[in-house]
């Protein structure tokens, strides 16, 4: 888990490793254990290492293998990388240290671009070919490592995060129309390619990029998945399908032990992440650090759940950690973590991951954690009724057109309508209907042909990616912490999207699983009331938090940037915890985050 970057020039210019440097020093807290720059050229890679797979010397980055031509800068884990290594010795590669890293060389020199499809793993690296001149870019099929893009003149930059960028100069800081259109009517999602910036891009995941001595560029597109059953699975039962999810997650969690240091759990008392400590346990491990957070109630919203996780911590024997935040130590944190957020993000939970990474890093440097699973077994509560959308027509058709499963979509998921928008912005940001226009375009790929697979098939591969595995990456990392999400092995999001989705929704969702975890999990928590990660005081804005978002968007920068209109920002602050989006969002809230968040990045 690390930091990288770096620039490609396309002209006889050599790549400006001052702004690479800029970038490198911008991401010390994603890898606080070393730092390197290798340039030649018209290509320049930098790299901040955090020690986790081979903690030598000789498995610094950027890593040169001149044998071979190659140099690579990488972020994330192999987990098969032992397998991989095997097999490349076998066909007559050489070594020169022991972890995932020159892996990756050896890899791409073996199956080129098409290496990317035998990792199992979170990742995203560069490497550059010394006698073509040629950079090849690659993210993983989750997304769950970033890699942001930046135009330049005559040529292109890249990193792990936005605010590096930034910080390397020259790059476009205006405010994207359509970034900005999504952000508003997604609860600050921004899908990629896009982001709130009009001169930063986003890799797709699953994508690989080559990007050419002259500037030419070519994606391709190397994972995707089918939410639909295979002809071949339809008569599999609700009970087989549960295990074979059970037996995909099993196997996940035991490649995420794959570190040469200690590996811990961020237990919330879910069933998602207390799944992966029966799991653990199951597998043999002892005394595995846990560790959960709470904080202060707002009127009757509770404010942790820690009943639960000491249930769990105690009937699997975990050397359990709780933290208890209130009022006095969340505020005082909110600007750190907002410098921690490579895009805005308004959810909630952003601030718990913040605390609780800081505490964490404390005991261990990586931990695996429960992220992905509402999305790929159908978690949340806005599900069933878009399964139930089909079976109250009373027909049994499989398929629904797209304006169906979008309006349906729509009045679940969205935070605001089109019109809704055109009163909360200036005239210049109202265009198009950008969100409606991209929902309905993903809606309408081949793959998904009913409205509950539709929406999970765009919440796993878009929403997913740009909400909670970004914030658990952007938290994590602000404390040199590595986070591993062993429901988002590729295997097991698979085994989810050909499940039909009867099989998921039903009693809270994740039913088919839930039912085959009684085997390891303790029925208490399986059949719990669904909870979440709660920050009340950011729902319930008073006192000091309500004086903190006033602030941001009264300030002289917002009303000099002029993006919220001066109507709607007065509604807001007349009556602030009125305005909730259906998706519990404090609508005040989302405005000052996002000025916020420009303060601090942009200036």
């Amino acid at each position: 888990m690390c930091g990288i970057c770096g620039e490609i020039q396309f002209g006889d210019n050599s790549a400006d490793t001052a702004a690479v440097q800029r970038m490198t020093d911008a991401m010390i807290p994603r890898g606080p254990d070393a730092s390197g720059l290798v340039a030649r050229d018209r290509i320049a890679l930098g790299h901040r290492r955090l020690r986790i797979i081979d903690l030598s010397d000789s498995a610094q980055q950027p890593m040169v293998d001149p044998a071979l031509g190659l140099s690579v800068a990488f972020n994330g884990a192999i987990y098969n990388y032992r397998e991989l290594r095997s097999e490349l010795e076998q066909k007559g590669h050489r070594f020169f240290s022991h972890g995932d890293t020159e892996v990756i060389l050896k890899a791409y020199k073996e199956w080129g671009e098409k290496c990317v499809e035998r990792f199992y793993g979170m990742f995203a690296f560069a490497i550059a070919e010394r006698d073509s001149g040629r950079l090849f870019l690659a993210r993983d099929r989750l997304g769950i490592k970033p890699l942001y893009l930046a135009p330049i003149a005559n040529g292109l930059r890249f990193a792990s995060s936005l605010p590096a960028l930034v910080k390397s100069g020259g790059v476009d800081t205006e405010i994207d129309p359509v970034g900005l259109h999504h952000y508003m009517h997604l609860h600050a999602i921004v899908p990629p390619p896009r982001t709130i910036l009009r001169g930063v891009k986003k890799l797709e995941p699953g994508t690989t990029l080559t990007v050419e001595p002259n500037g030419a560029q070519t994606k391709r597109r190397y994972w995707d998945v089918a939410f639909e059953t295979p002809e071949k699975d339809r008569a599999l039962t609700r009970e087989a399908w549960g295990e074979r999810a059970l037996g995909a997650l099993r196997k996940s969690v035991e490649r995420r032990m794959v570190a040469d240091v200690p590996v811990g759990v961020l237990l919330s008392g879910g069933f998602d992440s207390s799944l992966v400590v029966a799991l653990l346990a199951e597998q043999g491990q002892k005394n595995i650090e846990t560790f959960s957070i709470g904080f202060e109630a707002v009127d009757d919203q509770e404010g942790d759940e820690f009943v639960y996780s000491d249930m769990v911590a105690k009937h699997y024997g975990t050397k359990h950690h709780k933290i208890f935040i209130d009022e006095a130590r969340a505020l005082p944190a909110l600007p750190g973590c907002i410098a921690a957020m490579s895009e805005p993000m308004v959810s909630h939970d952003v601030l718990g991951f913040y605390l609780l990474s800081e505490e964490v890093k404390k005991h261990v440097k990586v931990v695996q954690s429960g992220q992905g699973a509402d999305e790929i077994f159908a978690g949340y509560r806005w599900y069933p009724p878009l399964l139930d959308s089909v079976e109250g027509r009373g027909s049994s058709a499989r398929e629904q057109s797209v304006e169906d499963s979008f309006e349906a979509y729509r009045k679940l998921f969205f935070d605001r309508d089109h019109a809704a928008y055109g009163q909360a912005v200036q005239d210049r940001f109202v265009q198009e209907d950008y969100t409606s226009t991209f929902v309905r375009e993903h809606f309408a790929k081949p793959g998904a042909s009913r409205t509950i697979d539709r929406a999970l098939r765009i919440d796993s591969q878009i929403m997913l990616v740009d909400d909670p595995v970004k914030r658990v990456d952007n938290m994590t990392m602000a404390f040199g912490l590595e986070a591993r999400v062993p429901f988002l092995d590729h295997d097991v999001v698979e085994v989810a999207a050909a499940m039909p989705a009867e099989f998921k929704t039903p009693q809270g969702g994740k039913y088919a699983l839930k039912e085959a975890s009684r085997s390891v999990l303790i029925n208490e928590v399986i059949d719990r009331p669904k909870g979440s990660f709660p920050v009340p005081a950011l729902v319930y804005l008073r006192g000091k938090y309500l004086d903190m978002c006033r602030d941001a968007v009264t300030s002289k920068r917002a009303k000099e940037r002029g993006i919220f209109q001066t109507s709607y920002i007065d509604k807001l602050l007349k009556e602030p915890q009125k305005h909730i989006t259906p998706l519990s969002v404090n609508e005040l809230w989302q405005a000052a985050l996002l000025e916020m968040w420009l303060d601090e990045h942009v200036g």
